[in-house]
């Protein structure tokens, strides 16, 4: 079972171990008769010869190694296993496979060369230490250049021709086309959105192609797969003309928009303004999602720059189309305030709609210098609508028209020619103001002050103190009262000054004079 007895016609037979033989086939059957050739290694001591079968074989091995470096041929093999930085093969006598060359490019799957056999050359040997360097590579090479010379009169632009991808990459797919590489970039492989070329093919798939450029001089090829099939975008104008509602995926969400896929190869974009009627409209992720299917609106359509304007909101109805109805002039409406800015308040009304109070429009009176004083974000208000306009998407609104102007009231209640008392609330170079009631000021110009000529008040009056004065003129819509100390002094009756205010365009300093002149007459 483990022996093999051989007669070579020596005085005794010897053994050789059964191992020896099936090196060379593993399954071929050793009958008795069989003749091999052996080598005598040395006669041993005790009589007998000590044979090998292996290192006849490697004798004839190694003189037919040299013979085919010589003679620049090749030697079948058969890999046996992954030895470090290659593979071992075995031609006869244990040689090396180096990583490098195995093939033209790197194998991935070195395990599944294992039991394989193949043709080598000879690149380097030494029988004294039983090395041999072979190489798979040299082989494929000199098969490739001639397939190269082949492919150099053959080949032309336009060409169809099928090729096996070798290597993916993010920027494309190299293809052997039998002879020479080519690239399949990116941007070639399909009229659509391609995010990695990975995720439409495999090393080792064959594919059809189109030759797009060949450089004869460098041996470039561009290929292009997408080229097989027409434009898409020459159809675009009449598949989705403008005003038609269409259904797409969703490709890609950017800051600014999403872009949508109506087919393979067209994509158009629906703005961030064009998705909503809100005027703060949301981050495109919080509404749609790749992959989601929408319903959109084509807005204008570019086909010679391959763009297309989309629109959801489009298919929403417009909240100002209704708004002039829901919200009229004079309307008291109640909401939150959204956000407060140096000059006025935004109120939430309805999705999409805001309305402003301006900085004026919140009090008849009071003197506001930022309504974050008064409001604060969130806060519930009341307002009454002043204006709305739908082209601008403008909705006015006001606080202060909640009550009645406090001015106009004034002209009846402080009639020209009237005495008031009031309190100085601030003293210029120009005059003193008087407050005759909340939100109502006065003022006395330096020159209603006495009739003496008085260089500036600022001295002569204190904040605080009361002050008697005869109203001159008052005017709701300039919201100024003017206040005359020296009508006072001059003796000017309230029906003196009404009586001579309503008999014509006198001036004021006119009556001071007259009155003065009656004063003498008496």
């Amino acid at each position: 079972n483990e022996m093999v007895l051989i007669d070579v016609g020596d005085k005794a037979e010897s053994y050789i171990p059964l191992a020896e033989f099936r090196h060379e086939d593993p399954e071929r059957i050793i009958k008795v008769g069989d003749k091999f050739e052996v080598y005598i290694e040395r006669r041993k001591d005790e009589g007998g010869l000590q044979l090998s079968r292996d290192k006849a074989i490697a004798i004839k091995v190694w003189d037919e190694i040299a013979k085919i470096q010589e003679e620049d041929r090749t030697i079948e093999g058969r890999i046996e296993s992954r030895v470090k930085g290659g593979m071992s093969v075995d031609v006869g006598v244990p040689a090396f496979l180096p990583y490098s060359q195995i093939d033209l490019r790197p194998v991935k799957d070195l395990d599944g060369l294992i039991g394989q056999s193949f043709d080598f050359k000879v690149l380097k040997f030494n029988r004294k230490r039983n090395n041999v360097v072979i190489s798979r590579r040299a082989i494929l090479e000199e098969k490739r250049s001639k397939l190269r010379e082949k492919m150099r009169t053959s080949l032309e632009e336009g060409q169809t021709i099928v090729g096996a991808i070798t290597n993916i990459t993010d920027y494309g797919l190299f293809i052997d086309l039998g002879g020479m590489d080519g690239l399949c970039h990116i941007t070639d492989l399909s009229w659509g959105r391609v995010s990695h070329p990975s995720k439409l093919y495999n090393v080792g798939d064959e594919i059809e192609v189109k030759v797009l450029k060949y450089d004869k001089d460098s041996d470039r090829v561009s290929l292009g797969v997408k080229q097989l099939k027409e434009d898409p975008w020459a159809k675009v104008p009449e598949k989705f003309p403008v005003g038609a509602t269409v259904t797409g995926k969703v490709v890609s969400i950017t800051d600014y928009g999403v872009f949508v896929e109506l087919e393979e190869g067209v994509e158009g974009l629906v703005h961030i303004s064009e998705m909503s009627w809100s005027k703060k409209p949301r981050h495109p992720s919080k509404i749609v999602a790749v992959g989601d299917k929408i319903e959109i609106k084509v807005l204008k359509v570019e086909a010679e720059t391959k763009r297309i304007s989309l629109g959801m909101k489009q298919l929403q109805p417009n909240p100002w189309d209704v708004v002039e109805e829901s919200y009229p002039v004079g309307s008291v409406i109640e909401g939150k305030i959204k956000n407060i800015t140096d000059f006025g308040v935004f109120i939430g009304i309805e999705e999409g709609i805001d309305g402003l109070i301006h900085v004026s429009d919140l009090s008849w009176t009071e003197r506001i210098k930022h309504p974050s004083e008064k409001y604060a974000k969130g806060e519930t208000i009341r307002a009454v609508v002043l204006k709305i306009d739908k082209e601008n998407e403008r909705f006015s609104l006001g606080v202060k028209q909640l009550e009645p102007d406090p001015w106009v009231a004034a002209v009846n209640k402080y009639p020209t020619g009237s005495i008031v008392e009031g309190t100085i609330t601030n003293v210029t170079d120009f005059g003193i103001f008087v407050q005759l009631e909340e939100g109502i000021e006065g003022l006395v110009h330096i020159s209603e002050i006495s009739k003496e000529k008085i260089q500036t008040p600022v001295g002569m009056f204190n904040v605080g103190d009361t002050l008697k004065a005869m109203v001159i003129s008052v005017s709701s819509d300039d919201r100024k009262i003017a206040l005359s100390v020296k009508a006072l002094e001059d003796g000017v009756s309230k029906e003196e000054y009404e009586q001579k205010a309503s008999s014509g365009p006198a001036t004021f300093g006119d009556l001071l004079k007259a009155a003065a002149d009656d004063k003498n007459e008496g």
